[in-house]
């Protein structure tokens, strides 16, 4: 058996019914965003530092690129805003913090980790959370800035097809969650996730991505996971709680809870990905979709970005 890797990080920056013609931008450029998620994880990692502060490090790039929607290039609800979630987790402690539908910090992974470490709360929300960002320094920039035409163009076409009578959702199920799981050498876990959710969403709709047990979690004992999918479904189905309850009290292996939780989501109508690394640093992925944006990294091993289902 191999030894187990002093340090492991794994990516991702969606699920979806993906084809080489619905793909956000050119291939190349979504590989090449991917890989510099991974680089910005993996080069904390190297140099001893927590997986916390990878898993942040990871997801702030992928916010801040344009083809993933998180951050700068988030879509938009039906009124035309962007509202954003995140979560991060601290597998050591069990400490999380989360925001949901926030409009102004140009890094919500940012604020999710302030909410953690520096109040005494779990979730913040909407105009409560905005002005936790201010107060906490976060930096802050104009809705404008999120926005990226290719979004834009997807909730007018949703609004035509809403015209026309058929039905006003993601009918193309293409989920650009972003999230990340890390080891560290210290072998502490974390998890980090970040959404603009749903193109076209109403009524300060929320998924998983911000509620830990559901697409977010992180615990020393058992697993770190950050889940991309059918929101709803991962919720009734609890697949961060379910996950790691499977690894801790049943000994299933990380993968084969993963494979049972998305079973799960399945039987809601759901489907989606799922990236996880267990107590032994082995990291990895699954998921029910034509393809995952994803990438992974470890001390003993070769770095990988995939796409599709064949990869990896």
């Amino acid at each position: 058996m191999p030894p187990a890797p002093d340090w492991s990080l794994v990516i991702h920056g969606g699920s979806g019914q993906l084809t080489p013609e619905t793909l956000p931008g050119p291939e190349a450029e979504c590989r090449a965003g991917l890989a510099a998620a991974l680089a910005a994880g993996k080069a904390i990692l190297a140099d001893g530092g927590s997986a916390v502060d990878a898993v942040v490090a990871a997801v702030s790039v992928l916010e801040d690129h344009p083809l993933f929607n998180a951050g700068r290039g988030a879509v938009f609800t039906a009124e035309g805003r962007t509202e954003l979630d995140a979560a991060v987790m601290d597998g050591a402690t069990r400490q999380a913090g989360a925001v949901a539908g926030v409009t102004r910090t140009r890094n919500p992974v940012q604020l999710a980790r302030a909410v953690m470490d520096n109040s005494p709360h779990v979730l913040l929300a909407r105009d409560g959370a905005d002005v936790f960002a201010i107060e906490q320094g976060l930096e802050q920039v104009e809705p404008g800035w999120f926005r990226v035409e290719l979004r834009w163009q997807a909730l007018q076409a949703m609004k035509a097809a809403a015209a026309r009578g058929e039905a006003l959702f993601d009918a193309d199920l293409k989920y650009g969650t972003v999230g990340a799981v890390a080891r560290d050498a210290r072998g502490h876990l974390a998890a980090a996730t970040s959404t603009g959710g749903l193109t076209g969403k109403r009524w300060g709709r929320i998924g998983d991505s911000p509620l830990i047990g559901a697409g977010t979690l992180a615990d020393d004992r058992s697993v770190a996971v950050s889940c991309t999918g059918t929101g709803e479904a991962f919720i009734r189905a609890g697949v961060g709680h379910e996950m790691g309850a499977l690894v801790r009290l049943s000994g299933l292996t990380p993968a084969q809870a993963a494979d049972r939780a998305l079973a799960d989501v399945a039987s809601f109508g759901g489907s989606g990905g799922i990236i996880f690394i267990g107590t032994d640093g082995k990291p990895g992925w699954a998921f029910s979709t034509p393809g995952m944006f994803r990438a992974r990294a470890a001390a003993c091993g070769d770095d990988q970005v995939a796409i599709w289902g064949g990869e990896g």
